[in-house]
């Protein structure tokens, strides 16, 4: 009865044949757009419980690894001083996964990696150079003691890919990242792969402030490269007050 009364109200059939065991197009439009509402209907009740637990609001932010080590902690630092009531919650994922949760309203602000280049999204916060990452005492920091200091230096030791790579345009990288064996892409765990004698990688030189002595940072010249930190923020909803005031502290704080 519920069934009939439902569709109905739609104006056609859900179900194909009497054993309504397989849907319509209808049917499969239905389910989804279901689908949705449930799920937008989650993302209300946690974000009220959200804002309950937290008495002055709360700040979702989705970041991309290395700014969550070298930007976020000063930013966070200041803008805890003026609003220590405000929770924040930081979540570390690469650029694909910052724009999927600002899409999905699983962030407030996300902050993405960025090649010089790319135009119209988000706000410049953090210009990086992009260099080769490896041991002190490896063959690559002992090839450049020699004067050499080229992406070519990537031939010296095998490749650990991120997806930061992409930003060079080199075809020697992107020849070592197509027949590299190991990816990563958190940079904790590149900066942990380094240190172990497992390669070199590519990262921005900011990194490196979360580092040992034994790490060596090299810019080569052939190109310069550089990777751009960008703020994005949630644009389907109105943001709340500290959700604001914590985008214009990122601006500031770069």
């Amino acid at each position: 009865m519920i069934l009939l009364q439902l569709e109905d109200d739609i104006g056609g059939a859900l179900f194909e044949g009497g054993r309504k065991n397989r849907l319509t197009p209808l049917g499969m439009l239905v389910l989804e757009e279901s689908r949705r509402a449930s799920e937008a209907y989650d993302r209300s009740v946690k974000a009220i419980r959200r804002y309950a637990t937290s008495t002055a609001g709360s700040v979702r932010i989705a970041s991309v690894p290395s700014a969550t080590i070298s930007l976020l902690p000063p930013v966070i630092l200041r803008f805890r001083r003026e609003r220590p009531d405000v929770r924040l919650e930081i979540n570390d994922v690469d650029s694909a996964a910052v724009r999927r949760r600002l899409e999905f309203d699983e962030a407030d602000i996300g902050i993405v990696s960025a090649a010089p280049d790319d135009v119209g999204e988000g706000t410049l916060i953090e210009r990086t150079p992009l260099g080769i990452v490896c041991r002190s005492d490896g063959p690559i920091a002992r090839a450049t003691t020699a004067g050499k200091a080229s992406w070519s230096l990537l031939g010296e030791e095998p490749m650990i890919v991120n997806p930061l790579c992409s930003l060079v345009k080199s075809p020697i990288v992107e020849h070592h990242a197509l027949t590299a064996t190991l990816e990563s892409r958190n940079t904790t765990s590149l900066l942990a792969f380094v240190q172990a004698g497992l390669g070199a990688t590519i990262l921005p030189q900011s990194a490196m402030r979360a580092t040992g002595e034994n790490l060596t940072f090299i810019q080569p010249t052939d190109p310069v490269a550089f990777r751009h930190l960008l703020k994005i923020r949630q644009s389907t909803r109105p943001n709340t007050p500290v959700v604001e005031a914590f985008y214009e502290a990122l601006l500031h704080g770069a």
